[in-house]
C-alpha cells in the first residue's frame, strides 16, 4: 500500500502536467473513461456487492444502503455525467479581466487550476467518478479518500478510470489517486500535506466535516449538512405544496438536499397540515410538530411533539419537524436560526413574499415553488458536482468547474520600471 506521502508526490507531479493539457486532450480522456466505466460495469458491481454485504451485516440503515449501492443504471448515470462534463467549456486560461495602466502596462487576469485537490467522502461511490471528472476537466489532479464501507467499489471505479488514463498518448493515470488506507489516521495525514495539497473538500456527515475543518492545515471548502426547510406561506397553492413537500422529503431521504423541516403559516395551517400529514403518512414519515401542529393533527398516528433539537436536526430518514408561525418575518427568523445554509424553499403565490424570502434567507440555494431536491450539480447543468458548499467564499452551492479554479495575473509591458 502506497504511503500518503508517495501519493501526494505523484499527484503534485501530475498537476503540472494537467495544467498544460489542451481542451481536446482532456475531452478525449474523459470520453474514454466514461466508455470504460460502462464497459466494466460488471466488474464494478461485483466489487460493490462486497461492500453491500458487509454493510448489511453491520446493520447499516436503508438510507445509507441506498447511497452505497451501485447498479448498471447508476454506473450509466456516472458515465453520462462524465460525458456532460467533457462537453462543458474548458475554464483553463480563460480571460476574466484586462486592466490597462497609464504607463502602458497590460494586466490580464486568467483562470488557472488550483493544483492538487483532496476529496474526503463517505458511502457514495459515485462521488469517485464525479470528483475525478470535475477535477480532471478543470485541469487539476485529485487525491480521493473514501470511507471504509465503499473501499471495494471505490477501488474498482478508480482502477477502471486509471487504466483508461494510462492508454492515451500520455500516461495521465496519476491525475487520479485513491488512498486505500481508510483509517482515521489517513485523514489526519492527508489534511496536513501542505507541500502537496492545495485544497481539501470534505463530503459527508457533520462529524467528518468537523474533523477535517478542525485538523486541516490545507485550505478547506466546507460542504455542509442539509437541514433544509420548506415554508408554506399563507398564500401558498396547496396543489403545488403537497407534491413539493413529498418530493423534497421522500424522493430520496438520505441526501443533503432532502427536506427535514417544515414551517407553516398559521393562517393556512388548519387546511394545509391535514393534507401534508396524509401525504407524508402514506410514505411512513413521522411528524414532530409544535403544539399548534399537534392540536390541528389531534395526535394522529405518527405525530409527536418537537423539541429545539428536532428543529436543528438533519434526519436523513423518515422524520420531519414542523413549526407554525404567524408571519413571513417569523418564518425567516426561524429558518435563519436553524439553517445549515444549504437549501431553503418558500411556497407562495405572493411575489412580494417570495422576493423577501429569497433576499433575506441565508442559504446557498433559495427556492420559490421548487423542490429543494434540485440542489445538485447535474440538475444545475454542471454535469456533476464536487460537493455543495455552504460557505461564503468563492464557491457556494453546487461546485462545478469554475469553483475548482483559481486565477493568476499575467502582466505585459515594454520595459516599464517602477519610479
Amino acid at each position: 500500500m502506497e504511503s500518503i506521502h508517495e501519493i501526494g508526490k505523484k499527484a503534485k507531479t501530475a498537476s503540472y502536467l494537467m495544467a498544460s493539457l489542451s481542451d481536446g486532450e482532456k475531452k478525449e480522456a474523459l470520453e474514454a473513461a466514461a466508455e470504460a466505466l460502462t464497459a466494466n460495469a460488471g466488474r464494478i458491481i461485483s466489487e460493490n456487492k462486497k461492500d453491500m454485504e458487509a454493510a448489511e451485516k453491520k446493520g447499516v440503515s436503508p438510507a445509507m444502503l441506498d447511497r452505497l449501492v451501485l447498479n448498471e443504471k447508476k454506473i450509466g448515470e456516472m458515465a453520462e455525467g462524465m460525458r456532460q462534463v467533457a462537453e462543458l467549456p474548458d475554464p483553463n486560461n480563460s480571460l476574466l479581466e484586462t486592466i490597462k495602466r497609464p504607463n502602458g502596462m497590460v494586466i490580464e487576469k486568467r483562470r488557472v487550476p488550483i493544483g492538487v485537490i483532496g476529496i474526503i467522502y463517505e458511502s457514495r461511490p459515485n462521488v469517485t467518478a464525479d470528483a475525478f471528472a470535475l477535477t480532471f476537466r478543470s485541469g487539476n489532479a485529485c487525491i480521493l479518500r473514501g470511507g471504509s464501507d465503499a473501499i471495494n467499489s471505490n477501488s474498482a471505479i478508480t482502477g477502471v478510470i486509471r487504466e483508461s488514463l494510462s492508454k492515451g498518448k500520455t500516461d495521465l493515470s496519476d491525475a487520479m489517486l485513491l488512498v486505500r488506507d481508510t483509517s482515521h489516521e489517513s485523514v489526519l495525514q492527508l489534511v496536513k500535506m501542505r507541500e502537496y495539497l492545495d485544497l481539501v473538500i470534505p463530503r459527508g456527515g457533520a462529524g467528518l466535516i468537523r474533523n477535517v475543518v478542525s485538523n486541516s492545515t490545507v485550505p478547506v471548502i466546507e460542504t455542509g449538512t442539509g437541514n433544509c426547510h420548506v415554508y408554506v406561506d399563507k398564500d401558498a397553492d396547496l396543489s403545488k405544496t403537497i407534491p413539493i413537500i413529498v418530493n423534497g422529503k421522500t424522493q430520496r431521504m438520505g441526501v443533503c438536499n432532502a427536506v427535514e423541516s417544515l414551517v407553516v403559516h398559521s393562517d393556512i395551517a388548519e387546511k394545509a397540515l391535514p393534507l401534508i400529514y396524509s401525504a407524508l403518512h402514506e410514505k411512513e414519515v413521522e411528524i414532530r410538530g409544535d403544539k399548534t401542529t399537534e392540536n390541528i393533527l389531534n395526535r394522529r398516528d405518527g405525530v409527536r411533539g418537537a423539541t429545539d433539537e428536532d428543529y436543528g436536526t438533519e434526519y436523513l430518514g423518515p422524520v420531519i419537524s414542523v413549526k407554525t408561525v404567524g408571519s413571513l418575518k417569523e418564518a425567516i427568523e426561524h429558518i435563519n436560526r436553524y439553517t445549515t445554509h444549504h437549501s431553503e424553499c418558500i411556497i407562495t403565490e405572493n411575489e412580494a413574499a417570495a422576493r423577501e424570502f429569497l433576499k433575506k434567507v441565508d442559504a446557498a440555494c433559495v427556492y420559490h415553488n421548487v423542490s429543494t431536491r434540485f440542489t445538485d450539480g447535474f440538475e444545475f447543468g454542471f454535469g456533476a458536482e464536487i460537493g455543495i458548499s455552504t460557505q461564503k467564499i468563492h464557491a457556494r452551492g453546487p461546485m462545478g468547474l469554475n469553483e475548482l479554479m483559481s486565477y493568476k495575473y499575467e502582466i505585459r509591458g515594454e520595459g516599464q520600471i517602477r519610479p
